[in-house]
């Protein structure tokens, strides 16, 4: 069954037919979005049916757009733990704050989600060989799971691209190219080869699937929270897909019936060293330009330019959100904080939204009672070189 009806720009709304290899929008060149019959899927997903399913973000299978079973790639991804942060909500003065982690995904990342997806349907869509830029944890996802599919991995990583990243695409089988430079170089440098080489270029947003993963946080939130989503979701953001990930489910989910209209408050959380979306969320923009001379140890977080800027500045708006940027000793001492308060080992992604958090209670923008969520995107134990200073 192709539960995909057709991809649809999220610009300028031309449509392309489903089970063809895509990229981005040939007429705009943003990204494309996969659309669902969803009075179809949900006539077999259902609330009640989700319990008797595996705990992996292929529950929601109805709404992922893979058509033969045979071709899901999968390491058992998802379902992820959402857990009470009391300790540390005492501090703030939060009745209700939780952490969803997601470094217990395989790979240690949420990139784990959108690579399963990505994979599985470049599987199914006859690709032998995949390429994407990464900033390191996207890297390794693709890296393992590539290699589960019997795909050949290109990665193409910054050089001070953290040690355990570029070990683990190694040693599962990837060809890894260091680039002297950024993430947005990496591209430019896939880009340069592409064609050349034969490759399938799976970076984020560019093409539909790999936010059809990650759209699975928002499926997931909303489950472990009895349906009805949190008040306040603050997010770590460097290309985005998680953010626009979760808003695109909950719209899904809405017209499966499964939720109301009302939505969590969306903030992207980035560090003052690489803050292109908070820049244009200030200034009133809808497109963040280039971010240069991007620097911060919070590596997922050092992505100059996103191509989903838009989608990622309008949820925001949109759900009467905001964005903000903190430094880098505030993220990397939230780490320690959320460590022993916790037990939590977060990665410095996650770590920045503490001190976000922190600013959002002194500008009185979040209510004693209010549901709060932060996103733990990966493990901290993949960034020793950043952590491990005095």
């Amino acid at each position: 069954m192709n539960n995909v009806t057709y991809l649809e720009c999220t610009a300028c709304s031309a449509r392309y037919e489903a089970g063809h290899l895509h990229n981005v929008c040939v007429q705009c060149g943003k990204p494309l979005y996969a659309r669902y019959d969803l009075h179809r899927a949900g006539t077999t997903l259902t609330k009640e049916s989700l319990r008797t399913r595996t705990p992996d973000m292929w529950r929601y299978r109805e709404v992922l757009p893979v058509a033969d079973d045979r071709n899901i790639i999968t390491l058992g991804e998802g379902w992820t733990p959402l857990l009470p942060a009391e300790r540390l909500g005492a501090t703030l003065g939060l009745a209700n704050l939780f952490i969803k982690d997601e470094s217990l995904n395989p790979t240690q990342s949420f990139k784990a989600r959108g690579m399963s997806a990505a994979v599985s349907m470049a599987k199914e869509l006859g690709v032998t060989s995949v390429a994407a830029p990464s900033a390191g944890n996207a890297g390794g996802a693709l890296a393992a799971y590539a290699a589960r599919a019997g795909m050949k991995a290109h990665i193409f990583v910054p050089r001070d691209t953290p040690r355990a990243n570029i070990v683990e695409c190694e040693r599962v089988g990837a060809n890894v190219t260091l680039v002297d430079g950024l993430i947005t170089d990496c591209g430019a440098e896939l880009a340069r080869r592409q064609v050349a080489e034969g490759w399938f270029d799976v970076s984020t947003l560019k093409e539909p699937y790999r936010v059809e993963g990650k759209k699975t946080l928002g499926y997931e939130l909303a489950e472990q929270m009895g349906w009805k989503l949190p008040d306040v979701i603050l997010y770590p953001t460097g290309g985005g897909t998680g953010l626009v990930g979760m808003w695109k489910a909950f719209g899904e989910m809405e017209e499966l019936g499964w939720i109301g209209p009302s939505r969590p408050r969306m903030v992207t959380v980035q560090s003052e060293g690489c803050a292109p979306i908070v820049r244009a969320f200030d200034e009133g923009k809808r497109h963040a330009e280039m971010f240069e001379n991007a620097e911060t140890v919070a590596s997922g977080l050092r992505v100059p330019k996103a191509i989903g800027d838009f989608l990622i500045l309008d949820a925001i708006r949109e759900s009467g959100g905001t964005a903000l940027a903190v430094s880098d000793d505030e993220l990397i001492a939230a780490v320690d904080e959320i460590g022993a308060s916790e037990g939590l080992f977060v990665a410095p992604e996650g770590g920045a939204c503490l001190p976000a958090l922190r600013i959002l209670r002194d500008r009185q923008l979040i209510d004693d009672d209010e549901r709060v969520v932060l996103f733990n995107t990966g493990a901290g134990i993949k960034y020793l070189e950043a952590l491990d200073r005095p």
